[in-house]
């Protein structure tokens, strides 16, 4: 996954003109929103509060996006 240098990094960064994409189709009250960041990041944040905002590496985005294609996140 992202080493702490690559964390830091990405919380340093300044984000604030990120285009912000949700899925289509998705609910206008409430949705996940994402935004690529240079070098292959990811924030994430949650319409509804969009002040928290969760930075990934690509490493940890590319780990995730594998797991819930592969079902990794399913309810059973």
């Amino acid at each position: 996954m992202g080493t702490q240098q690559e964390k830091e990094e990405l919380y340093a960064m300044d984000i604030s003109d990120v285009v912000w994409e949700s899925a289509p189709g998705s609910p206008e009250e409430e949705r996940v929103e994402i935004a690529h960041l240079p070098g292959g990041g990811v924030a994430m944040r949650n319409s509804k509060d969009p002040d928290t905002v969760l930075r990934y590496t690509a490493a940890e985005w590319e780990a995730f996006v594998l797991g819930a294609r592969d079902g990794e996140f399913d309810i059973t």
